[in-house]
């Protein structure tokens, strides 16, 4: 039993040890500016991987020079809730996860009809996430890309430490910094620069419901600047900024 309960000790003093580490590093972010995120390092190596060289654009500007049009845009379009919330919005989590569950068994479902007839030509299902900025903050700051129960208990951990640690306004400035606008484009200034050849702060509504629309799937809308969708949605977006609280 010896060496059993040694080995127990041993992980639950690591866990402890990490736990400790990401509190750390998120309480020196209410006055330092983090340098980089984990995603974006990530991001980083594939890309010099793959193609041999790094374009990369990322400029952090204070919050004051962000537009509030972005800031209403990004709330409105991915976490309606957020000025309000705890860092979850349990509800939307529980739906997402209901409508992720169907949609892979109707996926299972495809692909057991689809293997008598040896067509191999099965759609993977569509995930839809339910995650608050405070949580895609979380998971990009600190966290691999990989979906398991693990990391997805260690992102809502995060989750609580960033609302504890920080208040709204600097998630959010956080947030608009780091998030991915593009192929090795991130940050609300570098998405600004790169689409509209303008400053963060002086994007117009509709502008900043376009960069707002592309965030869930931002290196596919970057190749299809002229989608449809995307202005629709946008248009959608800009009918509900007003509503947005801005912390």
């Amino acid at each position: 039993m010896k060496p059993l309960l040694r080995w127990l000790v041993l992980v639950l003093g690591a866990a402890l040890a990490l736990q400790l580490f990401f509190v750390a590093r998120i309480a020196m972010m209410a006055v330092v500016a983090p340098q980089s995120t984990a995603f974006q390092r990530s991001e980083a190596w594939r890309i010099w991987h793959e193609k041999g060289s790094l374009r990369w654009s990322q400029q952090w500007v204070p919050y004051e020079q962000i537009s509030d049009q972005l800031k209403r845009a990004v709330i409105a379009s991915e976490d309606d809730g957020y000025s309000s919330h705890d860092g979850v919005d349990w509800e939307a989590l529980e739906k997402a996860w209901t409508k992720n569950s169907r949609a892979q068994e109707q996926a299972a479902k495809r692909a057991a009809a689809l293997a008598s007839s040896k067509n191999q030509n099965t759609r993977a299902p569509k995930i839809i996430g339910g995650s608050t900025i405070t949580q895609q903050l979380a998971k990009n700051l600190l966290l691999s890309g990989e979906r398991t129960l693990l990391r997805k208990g260690q992102e809502l951990v995060l989750t609580m430490l960033l609302e504890r640690l920080l208040d709204k306004r600097r998630i959010l400035e956080i947030y608009l910094n780091n998030v991915e606008w593009g192929e090795g484009v991130f940050g609300a200034q570098a998405a600004a620069e790169h689409y509209f050849h303008k400053s963060a702060a002086r994007l117009t509504a509709f502008e900043a419901a376009r960069l707002a629309v592309m965030l869930p799937r931002p290196k596919y809308f970057e190749k299809l600047p002229n989608s449809g969708y995307l202005s629709s949605r946008a248009g959608t977006i800009t009918a509900r900024m007003a509503e947005a609280r801005l912390p």
